[in-house]
Order: C-alpha cells, then sequence, then structure tokens
C-alpha cells in the first residue's frame, strides 16, 4: 500500500512562496492520480490541485490557478505543489492524496472528489500571515 509523507510547510508572508513535496513510497506517478488538498479550521478539506497519472489529467481550484502548480518528479516517487503569491486565504493543512489509476481513467473533474483517494499523508501546515 502506498505511504505518503508531506513536508515543505512552514509560515510566510502575503506574497510569499512555499513548496510542498509529497514522496509516496510504493508510488508511481505513471500509474497514479495525485492530489493536493487543504483544510482549514471549521471548514472542509477541499481539493486545491490534482493530477492523472503521466500528469494527463488535471484540475485547479479557481482561487489558485496562475498561483499553484502541481508537479511529479517520476524517478523519485515525488510529486510537488508550488505556492506563489500565498495568501492569507491559502492558510489551512495540505495534504496529499493518491489513487491508483493505470488506466488513466480519473477525469479532472473526478479528482476534486476526496472519496475516490486511497491514500493520505498526514498533512502539513501552511500559514500565511503578516
Amino acid at each position: 500500500q502506498v505511504q505518503l509523507v508531506e513536508s515543505g510547510g512552514g509560515t510566510v508572508r502575503p506574497g510569499g512562496s512555499l513548496r510542498l513535496t509529497c514522496v509516496g513510497s510504493g508510488l508511481s506517478l505513471k500509474t497514479y492520480a495525485v492530489a493536493w488538498f487543504r483544510q482549514a479550521p471549521g471548514k472542509e478539506r477541499e481539493a486545491v490541485v490534482g493530477m492523472g497519472p503521466r500528469t494527463g489529467s488535471r484540475f485547479s481550484l479557481d482561487s489558485v490557478r496562475g498561483r499553484f502548480t502541481i508537479s511529479g518528479y517520476s524517478a523519485k516517487d515525488t510529486a510537488y505543489l508550488q505556492m506563489d503569491n500565498l495568501k492569507p486565504e491559502d492558510s489551512g493543512v495540505y495534504y496529499c492524496a493518491a489513487v491508483y489509476d493505470p488506466w488513466q481513467s480519473v477525469m479532472a473533474n473526478d479528482l476534486r472528489d476526496p472519496a475516490l483517494y486511497e491514500a493520505w499523508g498526514q498533512g502539513t501546515q501552511v500559514t500565511v500571515s503578516s
């Protein structure tokens, strides 16, 4: 079973950048869809960005489009979330999630559904504050 570990969270000022890393034991970006979710206090977990195997299908939340980028490095089975021009409303715990999809059947809109995913990381805190 895939196990995911996130890192790279921290505290930054508005306008700053962070890069989150998700390392998966047993994770292959060629056969897994990967997404980043976040959860702020008192709010539901929401999908931020996602990508299908071989960076096929892609999804991004409207409020982060143009600021957040998901990418992967298949040689290390690692996914990244580059976050630029961060805003206070981006604060929360960020989670990496993955689902096995060797047939590349997961569509872009499916990537936002947390029930789709079979593996989750423990989360990393991101705080954007002046």
